[in-house]
């Protein structure tokens, strides 16, 4: 084999590894367990999310990784090389947290240039990676101002672009859109994403909120108790929940039990219609009647009580506006059809 071969070789395996590679990483904290042996292989360009209520472990994980906490056991492989022992400073990766950090004295330009400046890259080269990521974080002319001239989503903008300007192998992101208002935090979900394509590097992020989450990763874990209960795509994880609290904890599902067997049906699968009408072909249906109706905007979320006593929760797109005689009201009998094959098994011992 030619030098030049064994070099494509060897680049070639490289590149097939997991940029971030989590083996049995165990962590306790006054006796407790924050994290309980977890293996995790985060592909390299991938935009991954690790989701889970407080006390979960997921921040943990992330610190962790970052370097910011040593696990009690376990390794952490960054793109193959253990950086289990190294410092953070050692690590090729940069964090993001809720709150940024910004240095109030400097420009936003000295902002970003700062960990480049910390690395002695020559001054030339950091004002054009500044500017650079600077205009992918679409604050090309912000350079001059200072955090206090900024809106909280451009400070959110500025901490991205400084981490980006490190060239980083993993960005680390620490629930970053915590401190924005709803409409804020919506739009900086696609910008994230927008510039995660961009830039083409690892993004790892923190959230506990599922419709984040949902939209978007490429692949999610979600974590209880410092373990990850389920590993998939946004797709899979809410398809297909792999236990009862999956099921409960992304979005929102029903749980029902029939013939000693347990699955959920998610609300919007669920069809509602009068209880005298023929039941259409391929269809389970169930009479219940409706316990409250809750007007949401662009949906109606219905409540029902079913005959076997267990509570059905619907949704039903307001796709025309919804009349103040609307039948589907409080006390109204109703029958709940769904397809078979909408609904999820659970077994017993996942639950």
């Amino acid at each position: 084999m030619s030098t030049g071969e064994a070099s494509a070789s060897t680049h070639t395996d490289e590149s097939a590894l997991p940029a971030v590679d989590v083996v049995g990483v165990r962590k306790t904290y006054a006796g407790t367990d924050a994290l309980t042996g977890v293996d995790l292989q985060i592909r390299r360009g991938e935009f991954f999310t690790m989701l889970g209520p407080s006390g979960s472990g997921k921040t943990t994980l992330l610190r962790i990784i970052a370097g910011f906490v040593a696990a009690d056991a376990g390794h952490i492989r960054l793109s193959g090389k253990d950086v289990t022992r190294e410092p953070p400073y050692a690590r090729n990766v940069n964090t993001v947290f809720q709150d940024y950090a910004l240095f109030p004295h400097m420009s936003v330009h000295e902002n970003v240039e700062y960990g480049l400046r910390v690395k002695r890259v020559p001054r030339a080269e950091r004002r054009r990676r500044a500017q650079t990521a600077l205009e992918m974080v679409r604050l090309p002319d912000h350079g001059e101002r200072k955090p206090a001239q900024l809106s909280g989503g451009q400070r959110q903008r500025v901490a991205l672009a400084r981490a980006i300007a490190n060239e980083p192998e993993v960005l680390l992101l620490d629930e970053p859109l915590g401190a924005l208002d709803l409409k804020l935090r919506q739009e900086m979900q696609l910008e994230l994403k927008r510039i995660q394509r961009e830039v083409g590097i690892t993004f790892v992020f923190v959230t506990h909120d599922q419709e984040e989450a949902l939209t978007m990763s490429d692949r999610l874990a979600v974590m209880n108790r410092g373990r990850i209960e389920q590993l998939g795509s946004p797709h899979e994880v809410y398809e297909h929940p792999a236990n009862e609290f999956v099921a409960g904890f992304i979005g929102v599902s029903n749980l029902l039990e029939r013939d000693g067997s347990r699955f959920t049906i998610r609300p919007e699968k669920v069809v509602l219609g009068d209880p005298s009408a023929p039941v259409p072909a391929g269809f389970h249906a169930e009479l219940g009647r409706i316990s409250d109706v809750i007007y949401l905007g662009s949906v109606t979320r219905y409540v029902i009580a079913l005959e076997s006593g267990e509570t059905l929760i619907a949704l039903r797109q307001n796709q025309e506006t919804l009349a103040a005689s609307d039948p589907l009201a409080p006390e109204v009998s109703v029958r709940a059809s769904w397809r078979p094959e909408q609904t999820f098994t659970i077994n017993q011992s996942e639950a």
